[in-house]
C-alpha cells in the first residue's frame, strides 16, 4: 500500500507569469527541440514577434519588416505605430495585456490571447524591446523574463515602430541553432498572405503581388502541372489549386495568416467541397481519391475569434466563421461550389485537363487494386511474425494514433541486424521504434506506385509509417534514416530519400525526414570520454585530453555498443533535417542523381573530390580515393 503524501496549505503554490511559462513551456510553444524541425519552439518564439508586426501591416501601419537571424540571435524591426511608450514593459511582461482586446479591427487576428510576446520574453536569455513613437523612444531589457534595465524615454529621429531582439535560453533549447531554410519558408508564407508587404530577411527582400497564386507558383513545377493554377478570391477566403504529377495530396492551409500545418476544419471543408463540386460539374460520382490525387492546393480563410487545438495554432478547431457567422464547412463549400464551378465553365481547357487527370488516377488505382490487396494481406501477416518493425509502446498501447502521441514518436530506419539491434537495445521504448532494412532498397526513380506494393521492403515500410493514403495517419513525427557513415550507408540513404521523394514527397516537404548523426570517433583516457562527429572535433578532443589518448574510429553503427548508443539517440540526439529547396524540382533532382546520366554524375564527383589536410601537409589519402571510386561504382550501378 502506498504511503500517503502529506497534502497541506504549503503544497499549494502560486507562480507568476514567467515562472509558469518556464516551468511548462510546452503549453505555450509546443515542443522545444534544437531547431532541426520546422515546428520547434525557437521558431514559435520568432513567429510570435513577427505576428505582431504583421498585425500592424494589416492595420495599415508600416509596409516593411526587417528580420535578422544568426545561429542564436534574433532581431525584428517593424515600422508600424510603435507600442505606446507608457505600456512598453507591460506589453511584453504582463499576461493578457495588449491592444487587441479593445479593437474590432483585430477580430480576425491570430494572436488574441496576449501570451505570445510574453512567452518569447520568458524563454529568452536576453530580451530587449524598444518602441519609437512620435520622435520619442522607450527601451526595456530583460533576462529570463526579469526586467533588468528600465531605460527612461528619450528623443529620437527614428521612424515609428517597434524593435525586439532576443536570444533563446540555451538551458531550455539545448544546443539550438536556427536553420535559415525554415525561416525563409515562414517569411515567404507571410508575404504570400499579405500582398504588398515587404520583409527583409538577413538583407534579402521577400515580396508577393498575387498571394496564394505566387505560393503555388513557387512550390510547384509549372512544366509538371496539368493545367494553369486556378486562383479564386473572396471576402475572408482565397484559394489556389492545380494538379501535378506527384503521388498523394499536398496542402498549404492558413487561418488569419497563421500556417495551420496540421490543417483543421477549413482544410477538411475544402477537401470535401472540391470533391462535391467536381462531381456535380462533370455529373459523375468519381471516387474522392481519384479527384484529389496529385492535387496541390492552398487555402486561406479569415475567422472571427478562431479556436485552435493548441497554443501553437497549427490546427483550426473552430466550427463557425465567428460567433454569429456561418459554419466553416458551409462557408467554404458555398464559395467553392460557386467560384470553382464558374471557373471551370469559363475555362473549358482547364476543365478538360482536369478530367483527364482524374481519369488517369482512376486507371492507376484500378490497375494496382489486386496487387494492393495482396500486399496489404502480406503486410498484416508479416507484422505478426517478423521483427522488421520493433514498434514503440506509444503505438502498441491500444495502437494510439492521436496527434499528441505522434508528435513525440520517432522511427529509426536502419540497415542490417547488428545496427538495428544496437539501436533497439538503446532506444526509448515508449516513443522510439526501429525498422530494419534487408540489404539495399530498390532505386525507385521513374517507377510507378505499383512497385511499392510489389516490393516487400517498400510495402512493409509504407505500412509501418501508415502513409498509404497520405499523411493524415502518419504514425511517427520523426522518420530518421540511420545508416553507416560509409559508402554503402550513404548509398542506402540516397535510395531511401529517392523512395520518399518519388512516392511521398510531402513527407519530406513537411519536415518529417531526418538523417541521424552518429560519432565517427571516440577519444578517451582514464578520466574522460569524448565522442567526435568530425575530424575537427577529433583534433580538439586530442588537444583537450593530451597524453596520447585512445582513439577509436567507428566504421559502422553495429560497432557502437547499446550503452554508448544511448548518448546519441537520447536528449542530445543530433539530427540533420532533409530540406527540399523549392528552387530545385524533384523530377530534375532525381533524374540527375538517380537517372541514367552516369557520365554527368561521374564528372561532378571527380570535380568535387575533397583533398584532406592533415598536420598542415596536403595529402591525397589513399583510403578516401578508394572510397570515392567505390562511390562512383555504386552510383553507376543504379
Amino acid at each position: 500500500m502506498a504511503t500517503p503524501v502529506n497534502y497541506t496549505d504549503d503544497s499549494i503554490k502560486s507562480l507568476d507569469w514567467k515562472e509558469h511559462i518556464r516551468l511548462r513551456p510546452g503549453m505555450y510553444i509546443g515542443k522545444l527541440g534544437d531547431g532541426t524541425a520546422y515546428d520547434d519552439g525557437i521558431y514559435v518564439l520568432l513567429k510570435e514577434i513577427i505576428d505582431n508586426s504583421i498585425d500592424e501591416f494589416v492595420m495599415g501601419a508600416g509596409r516593411t519588416i526587417d528580420v535578422n537571424v544568426s545561429d542564436h540571435k534574433v532581431s525584428i524591426r517593424d515600422y508600424g505605430r510603435g507600442i505606446p511608450l507608457g505600456k512598453v514593459i507591460d506589453c511584453v511582461s504582463k499576461i493578457n495585456t495588449g491592444g487587441k482586446y479593445d479593437s474590432s479591427a483585430f477580430q480576425k487576428s491570430v494572436g488574441l490571447n496576449g501570451v505570445g510576446t510574453k512567452a518569447t520574453n520568458a524563454l529568452s536569455a536576453s530580451f530587449t524591446v524598444q518602441s519609437y513613437r512620435d520622435n520619442r523612444t522607450k527601451r526595456a531589457e530583460f533576462e529570463l523574463g526579469v526586467l533588468t534595465n528600465d531605460v527612461p524615454e528619450t528623443d529620437t529621429t527614428q521612424r515609428n515602430g517597434t524593435s525586439i531582439t532576443f536570444i533563446p535560453d540555451e538551458t531550455i533549447f539545448r544546443n539550438f541553432k536556427y536553420i535559415p531554410e525554415f525561416i525563409e519558408s515562414m517569411i515567404w508564407n507571410y508575404v504570400f498572405l499579405n500582398a504588398g508587404l515587404t520583409i527583409n530577411f538577413n538583407n534579402q527582400k521577400y515580396f508577393s503581388e498575387r498571394g496564394l497564386f505566387d505560393l503555388l507558383t513557387r512550390n510547384t513545377d509549372a512544366e509538371a502541372n496539368r493545367y494553369p493554377i486556378i486562383h479564386l478570391k473572396g471576402d475572408d477566403i482565397e484559394l489556389a489549386i492545380t494538379h501535378g504529377q506527384q503521388y498523394g495530396e499536398e496542402y498549404y492551409s492558413f487561418v488569419n495568416g497563421q500556417h495551420t500545418t496540421q490543417g483543421g476544419t477549413h482544410q477538411q471543408a475544402y477537401r470535401e467541397a472540391v470533391v462535391k463540386t467536381i462531381r456535380e460539374f462533370y455529373k459523375k460520382e468519381y471516387d474522392a481519391s481519384d479527384i484529389r490525387a496529385s492535387m496541390v492546393a492552398a487555402i486561406s480563410v479569415r475567422v472571427q475569434e478562431p479556436v485552435f487545438e493548441s497554443q501553437t495554432k497549427t490546427k483550426l478547431g473552430s466550427i463557425n466563421m465567428g460567433p454569429t457567422g456561418p459554419s466553416v464547412k458551409s462557408f467554404v463549400n458555398d464559395f467553392i461550389k460557386r467560384e470553382l464551378d464558374n471557373y471551370l465553365h469559363k475555362h473549358p481547357e482547364t476543365a478538360d485537363a482536369l478530367i483527364k487527370r482524374i481519369l488517369q488516377s482512376e486507371r492507376e488505382r484500378k490497375d494496382i487494386a489486386g496487387i494492393k490487396k495482396l500486399a496489404n494481406d502480406r503486410a498484416k501477416k508479416a507484422s505478426l511474425h517478423n521483427r522488421k518493425l520493433r514498434d514503440c509502446k506509444a503505438h502498441l498501447d491500444d495502437d494510439k494514433k492521436d496527434e499528441e502521441t505522434r508528435k513525440n514518436t520517432t522511427l529509426f530506419i536502419t540497415e542490417g541486424d547488428s545496427a538495428s539491434g544496437s539501436i533497439t537495445k538503446a532506444r526509448n521504448v515508449q516513443t522510439q521504434a526501429v525498422f530494419s532494412l534487408k540489404g539495399k532498397p530498390l532505386n525507385a526513380f521513374g517507377l510507378t506506385k505499383k512497385i511499392v506494393y510489389e516490393n516487400e521492403e517498400f510495402n512493409l515500410l509504407q505500412h509501418a509509417l501508415n502513409i498509404e493514403d497520405g499523411l493524415d495517419g502518419l504514425r511517427y513525427n520523426n522518420i530518421v534514416i540511420a545508416t553507416d557513415a560509409d559508402v554503402d550507408g550513404m548509398h542506402i540513404r540516397l535510395l531511401l530519400m529517392t523512395f520518399f521523394l518519388q512516392f511521398f514527397p510531402d513527407l519530406v516537404k513537411t519536415g518529417h525526414v531526418f538523417i541521424l548523426q552518429t560519432p565517427l570517433f571516440r577519444v578517451r583516457n582514464k578520466k574522460e570520454t569524448i565522442y567526435c562527429y568530425s575530424d575537427e572535433e577529433r583534433v580538439l578532443a586530442i588537444d583537450k585530453l593530451g597524453a596520447k589518448p585512445e582513439i577509436t574510429r567507428f566504421k559502422g553503427l553495429g560497432e557502437i555498443s547499446p550503452d554508448e548508443f544511448e548518448n546519441f539517440i537520447g536528449k542530445d540526439i543530433r539530427l540533420d533535417p532533409v530540406i527540399l529547396s523549392t528552387d530545385i524540382k524533384i523530377k530534375n533532382l532525381l533524374e540527375y542523381y538517380m537517372g541514367k546520366n552516369t557520365p554527368d554524375r561521374q564528372k561532378h564527383i571527380v570535380q568535387n573530390l575533397r583533398i584532406e589536410k592533415d598536420d598542415a601537409e596536403v595529402i591525397a589519402n589513399a583510403k578516401e580515393i578508394a572510397e570515392a571510386k567505390m562511390a562512383l561504382r555504386a552510383i553507376n550501378a543504379l
